[in-house]
């Protein structure tokens, strides 16, 4: 499995804001946003000659970073969501949102998306009662995702559900028993992540 072995806390830096990488670490004042804004790097305080080029590649960049994903993958799923019949931009957050990590991270049963990744890597975590392992699994509407019983990383889940402030409209969360249920497919206004995908499409369409 392909995964990004940069540093969390400058990916946060090079996009100007949290993105919450590192689970907890982001929510101190240990996180380096908090403590060096500005990006890394020999030049990072000087000046950026701002572009349009560069304000959608900054966006692009942004959202796939925001879910954990390589450049390639993040291709694909541009690809399907240009072929929906919805508007691109939409579809393609929708498609990101409705991956099973992402579900595991939104429903609270994860400190970050990485972690939720790595305990679905695990085969800690099942859907409809049958283990899946693989992160990129779309749920459906209806779907159950819960947590193995007797899982080793039960604690885990459980440390991480106290950090959870609330959970999206379209999810339903179980914490008691580390279960969560998918409502239906979410909206644009019920998706929280920092990114114009319009940029996005303007991006790959040139």
């Amino acid at each position: 499995m392909a995964r990004d072995r940069s540093p969390k806390c400058k990916q946060c830096r090079r996009e100007g804001m949290k993105l919450f990488l590192k689970g907890e670490r982001c929510l101190t004042e240990r996180c380096a946003i908090e403590r060096r804004s500005y990006p890394p790097g020999e030049h990072g305080r000087g000046r950026i000659k701002q572009s349009e080029y560069l304000l959608q590649l900054r966006e692009k960049q942004r959202a796939r970073r925001f879910y954990g994903i390589l450049e390639k993958q993040f291709r694909i799923y541009y690809a399907k969501a240009s072929r929906r019949s919805g508007i691109t931009g939409e579809e393609l957050l929708r498609m990101l949102e409705l991956r099973l990590d992402n579900v595991v991270y939104r429903l609270g049963f994860a400190a970050s998306r990485a972690q939720a990744r790595q305990t679905i890597r695990h085969g800690h975590f099942l859907v409809n009662g049958r283990r899946v392992n693989i992160p990129s699994f779309q749920v459906r509407v209806g779907d159950v995702v819960q947590l193995k019983t007797a899982s080793p990383v039960e604690q885990v889940a459980r440390d991480a559900t106290d950090l959870t402030a609330s959970v999206p409209a379209w999810l339903q969360a179980d914490h008691d028993n580390l279960s969560g249920k998918i409502l239906k497919v979410p909206e644009r206004g019920e998706i929280d992540a920092p990114v114009q995908e319009q940029l996005i499409v303007e991006l790959y369409s040139k």
